[in-house]
């Protein structure tokens, strides 16, 4: 039996992808995480008002989404309902994180593969044969829509990896109005260099063409995701399921989720699996956008449009992720310029709590897909704590589309080389977070 182990870049956490062959015949693929983080044991025994400002650390990247989740798993227990400004600068700061992750992922992480490079900064080298400037833009622009989702995550979580600002009960204060506006401004400057990169990257990602094989994987799916079918709120409310038919097959809260969902380990990774019944779900942008019927704003509802009437509802090819993060992106970035033009510097920004004991869970649409927390408190401490994370629901649906990768190219004869691009454009399709999947 051959093995062949193709180390992973370009993803958030370390990785690896082995693939076994025998005479020429593809015998599994596996995605294995390769680090083992601990934090369900870290957190044992804390102070269980401290979550929100230790579970940050659980990733970098993540940190935004692991911030709110923890705040509304410990609203859960205590009995705590924010006022509604909290809510809409807690929504803030999530559009934050789904413009700087969907940036970060679409144009550093996946955009050198639509050009045939090894990273997105070739092209701001003066001696690259790429370095024009139609496409040296591409690495400028590309940092300064990141940098205006980490300057939202400032504004909003008081820091950008590790927010502080969400607390039970609310948040610790408003946003005063100059900066709001100051803020808003940008956004209305970096909206048009975010639309043409992504008119570029659609372009880009298109004209791959039968490189990548039937885009990857485009076997049906069921797919997960914490928002609604139209104005997407990534804050949560209660987790749906959509049928590679099209019809929405079940909706449950975070609570309920083991009557729904499976979970199992492996004996080659630290990060585990889940499924809906048995079956493969998808979890992350094309989950979402699957489920869309309209994003609510005007840029954004037009790419939906075009998305729709290019690949269909639901759409399955893996490859449709990236091109669903950038409706995101979009969405991110006109829904965030609305918010930050309201009044986000009144009083009443958090309401007071009781601490107490008990069973919790807090839900958010993360950008990698549904995050649950999971906390049990006892004499006011972390008796135990558990992390569902999104990386997870996507774990059997990435084995499978390396498996249809490796068999395009393995054959009896030989191994195409290709095989090593393909298999980090499937993984970087799904945008896995290893950090936070292995807790």
């Amino acid at each position: 039996m051959t093995t062949l182990t193709f180390p992973l870049s370009r993803i958030e956490g370390h990785a690896q992808v082995v693939v076994e062959v025998q005479e020429g015949r593809v015998i599994s693929a596996h995605f294995q995480a390769m680090e083992f983080r601990g934090f369900e044991y870290f957190v044992q025994g804390i102070p269980a008002e401290q979550m929100p400002v230790i579970v940050p650390r659980i990733c970098g990247v993540c940190s935004t989404a692991h911030h709110v989740a923890a705040v509304k798993t410990l609203e859960s227990i205590f009995g705590v309902a924010p006022p509604p400004l909290a809510l809409r600068l807690r929504e803030l700061l999530l559009l934050g994180q789904i413009i700087q992750n969907q940036a970060t992922s679409m144009f550093i992480f996946t955009m050198p593969d639509r050009l045939g490079l090894s990273s997105i900064f070739e092209l701001m080298n003066p001696g690259s044969s790429h370095t024009v400037e139609a496409e040296s833009r591409i690495a400028t622009h590309a940092l300064r829509v990141r940098k205006a989702g980490t300057d939202i995550i400032t504004l909003a979580g008081g820091q950008f990896i590790h927010p502080v600002k969400a607390v039970v009960g609310g948040v610790t204060s408003g946003i005063a109005a100059q900066a709001a506006e100051t803020t808003r401004r940008e956004l209305e400057r970096v909206l048009p260099l975010a639309c043409d990169l992504f008119n570029t990257y659609w372009s880009a990602t298109v004209d791959l063409g039968e490189r990548i094989g039937t885009w990857g994987d485009d076997a049906p799916a069921h797919y997960i995701a914490a928002v609604a079918d139209c104005n997407p709120s990534y804050y949560g409310d209660v987790l749906r399921v959509l049928s590679p038919a099209g019809e929405f097959v079940s909706t449950f809260t975070a609570h309920e989720f083991r009557r729904y969902l499976s979970y199992q380990e492996t004996d080659y990774s630290y990060a585990g699996q889940t499924s809906y019944r048995g079956e493969v779900l998808r979890a992350n942008s094309l989950a979402r956008i699957n489920m869309a019927r309209c994003m609510g704003t005007s840029l954004a509802d037009t790419y939906l449009q075009q998305f729709v009437g290019a690949f269909g509802r639901p759409a399955h090819a893996i490859f449709l992720f990236d091109l669903a993060r950038g409706i995101e992106l979009v969405y991110a970035l006109e829904r965030a310029i609305e918010i930050l033009a309201e009044p986000l510097d009144g009083d009443e920004t958090a309401v007071p709590h009781t601490p107490r004991d008990g069973e919790g869970h807090g839900l958010v649409e993360a950008p990698r897909g549904p995050l649950i927390h999971h906390y049990t408190v006892e004499n006011g401490l972390i008796a135990h704590a558990e992390f569902i994370i999104p990386t997870v629901h996507n774990s059997l649906a990435i084995e499978r589309a390396l498996r249809v990768a490796a068999e395009r190219y393995v054959t009896p004869d030989h191994i195409d080389l290709e095989l090593e691009k393909a298999v980090g454009r499937v993984v970087r399709a799904f945008d896995p977070c290893i950090a936070c999947a292995t807790h």
